[in-house]
């Protein structure tokens, strides 16, 4: 219950802080509602004005429009473009399908790679660890935006063994999962790595070559299992960031998803479209943790939720 209290909380305080967000930034809004409409900047006169703010409710005190906003959002509303005078919910609902599908291949992607890595170099000695080590930092730390670029040119025009717009085909979705994949498997693989080499001096590890277990068997049977606990607290974190990281991603391999109407929304100044997105991440980053805690209890009974 504690946990679930923490959820709510950080639910409410991300979305109090998309609102009042809005309201900090230059300029009267509903000049910038009709000046999003027409396409252009132009001087209103106060009629115009005065109709939209009665139509938003903008006229309202602030604390009555921060109370109509939080009911919205705790029934699913998060209200109407400003740009395309349609439901937030309906817009990010038609591209919500192609973002998830990315963030889930680029996570099971990442779990293979950082399986793969560290079952291959971790407890080897001090010099293939070392290079282990390396490579993972390396990898965790490579900006999204730089590593899309690299694999665009290298698989994308220079092999064309990718398409160099993504679209939505399933060969389109390579080059963008792993853009996202590559780093977040290093980051998992630094905390992995460490409980993995910790693990294989465990006394079930002696027990298992004891019985005539090979070294494999005993890395992916036993030694495996405890080592990726760290790594399945950080899935909920990764589900969440790769949704952030989609951004910038679906930007440069021309991918539909909410990552390019983010950045549409911002390019307009479409406010309860960039709201609606960022709660709705908010939602993902805290569900998945909740999610997390329970399979952290499957792989490890030993805990106990809390």
């Amino acid at each position: 219950m504690k946990k679930v209290g923490a959820a709510v909380v950080v639910l409410w305080g991300a979305a109090t802080v998309a609102f009042f967000a809005q309201l900090a930034l230059p300029g009267d809004r509903a000049t910038t509602i009709l000046n999003i409409r027409a396409g252009q900047v132009q001087l209103r006169t106060p009629a115009e004005l005065e109709q939209i703010r009665a139509q938003y409710g903008l006229a309202r005190p602030v604390i009555l429009q921060y109370l109509d906003y939080l009911r919205g959002l705790v029934a699913g509303d998060f209200g109407t473009s400003y740009q395309q005078y349609r439901p937030v919910t309906a817009i990010i609902g038609e591209q919500l399908g192609n973002t998830v599908t990315l963030s889930v291949t680029a996570i099971a992607l990442a779990w293979v790679i950082m399986v793969v890595w560290v079952t291959l170099t971790a407890g080897r000695g001090p010099r293939v660890g070392a290079i282990g080590s390396t490579v993972d930092v390396v990898t965790a730390g490579l900006p999204a935006y730089w590593l899309g670029i690299i694999l665009l040119l290298v698989f994308g025009l220079g092999l064309r063994w990718f398409p160099i717009i993504s679209g939505s085909s399933p060969n389109g979705i390579v080059l963008p999962a792993l853009t996202l994949a590559i780093p977040l498997a290093g980051f998992m693989a630094q905390s992995v790595r460490t409980e993995f080499e910790r693990s294989l001096d465990q006394p079930f590890v002696l027990s298992a070559r004891m019985r005539g277990m090979g070294e494999w068997g005993i890395r992916l049977r036993h030694v495996l299992r405890h080592a990726v606990i760290p790594a399945v607290t950080l899935s909920g974190w990764a589900l969440g960031a790769t949704l952030s990281g989609a951004v910038i991603v679906e930007s440069i391999f021309s991918r539909p998803g909410i990552g390019s109407v983010l950045v549409t929304a911002v390019n307009s100044q479409d406010l309860p479209v960039v709201t609606g997105i960022v709660t709705l991440v908010a939602v993902v980053y805290v569900a998945a943790n909740l999610i997390v805690d329970v399979v952290y209890t499957v792989i490890d009974p030993r805990l106990e939720l809390s």
